[in-house]
């Protein structure tokens, strides 16, 4: 097998229990049964930046353990197509952002090889793109001709409610009690995309544990004022 030298930790925000599923219950109910080595399909999932593809491939692999792994391209693509080599013994494979390597000659080459044996296995590709398999541009037909097998799912985007639940159940998961209000203040004072959502969170969390503060909405204020002041 390939040994893989590569800061690849998973996130520790990464599971399905932090995941708010509203409109991506069919997906999560798929990817759900590939963590359990049940669903041997794979899947591409797609869908705007901060939609949770990252999060939905790392919380496979958090769920599978030492089955899966996960792999985004934007650490693997300088150490060269040959780091893929030995990784068809993983029961599931997640590679994240896979567009880019379309039009290398030597990925495609690599990641045609590394699907074929993976299905000879019957294992279980998981792949994340910024576009469905058609629009991503690959050079190799047979390449795309095998993406496009794979059952396709569009990471659906949050509505502005649903964006402060998503936030709230985040903070649940890390013991924190984040009220309505506070939640509502925060979408109105910050970008309204998860990962930016969860790394004001972060922030808010070593400011309430340092402080010994609730969130409340005078506290978030002050603590996002200080970050203002710090950057600027």
């Amino acid at each position: 097998m390939s040994q893989l030298a590569l800061p690849l930790s998973l996130a520790d925000h990464a599971v399905f229990e932090s995941f708010m599923p509203a409109g991506n219950e069919t997906l999560l109910a798929a990817l759900m049964a590939a963590a359990e080595l049940e669903n041997r399909q794979g899947a591409w999932l797609w869908g705007k930046r901060a939609t949770g593809k990252s999060h939905l491939l790392q919380a496979v692999c958090a769920q599978a353990g030492d089955a899966a792994m996960y792999l985004p391209m934007a650490t693997l693509f300088e150490a060269g197509p040959e780091v893929l080599e030995g990784l068809e013994s993983r029961s599931v494979l997640c590679l994240d952002d896979i567009q880019q390597a379309a039009g290398d000659a030597a990925w495609e080459r690599a990641l045609f090889r590394l699907y074929n044996a993976l299905a000879e296995r019957g294992h279980c590709l998981l792949v994340a793109a910024d576009v469905a398999p058609r629009q991503a541009a690959f050079a190799m037909p047979d390449l795309e001709s095998r993406l496009c097998r794979l059952p396709v799912y569009r990471v659906a985007t949050l509505s502005d409610s649903e964006l402060g639940e998503a936030l709230q159940l985040r903070a649940r998961h890390r013991g924190l009690e984040l009220p309505d209000e506070t939640a509502r203040y925060l979408l109105r004072r910050s970008r309204r995309d998860m990962q930016s959502l969860y790394t004001l969170l972060d922030t808010l969390d070593s400011a309430s544990l340092i402080r010994q503060r609730r969130l409340t909405v005078p506290f978030v204020r002050e603590v996002l004022e200080e970050t203002l002041t710090t950057t600027s």
